[in-house]
């Protein structure tokens, strides 16, 4: 009498047909759009921080403002998508300000 293996133990279809690939590759474009989308919260919150009073206008740092939401909000997505659900780490580790996550996911008229 002889013993097969497991099922679960051979190598599946799925690993010979390329499927692994196309899951590193996809990987590989979240993690990419991820850093990309980190560069823009990056900028977008140095020119808010850049904002002087004495030379800008309210307008230009609600424009700032509304740039640095949209870009956080659009990054704590990106966050989810690879399976990052708690952005307390990315607030501290970008020093986003209160005033920028107040206004996440708003509707601007």
């Amino acid at each position: 009498m002889s013993v097969r293996p497991p099922q679960s133990f051979r190598q599946s279809e799925q690993d010979r047909n390329g499927f692994k690939v196309l899951e590193y590759e996809l990987m590989s474009e979240r993690a990419d759009s991820l850093g990309r989308h980190g560069l823009k919260v990056e900028a977008t919150l140095a020119a808010l921080k850049a904002w002087a009073a004495d030379r800008q206008s309210t307008e230009e740092r609600e424009r700032l403002l509304n740039e640095a939401s949209d870009a956080v909000w659009a990054f704590f997505i990106q966050r989810e998508i690879c399976g990052l659900r708690n952005n307390r780490d990315a607030i501290q580790r970008y020093g986003i300000p209160n005033e920028v996550i107040a206004r996440l996911g708003a509707m601007r008229k």
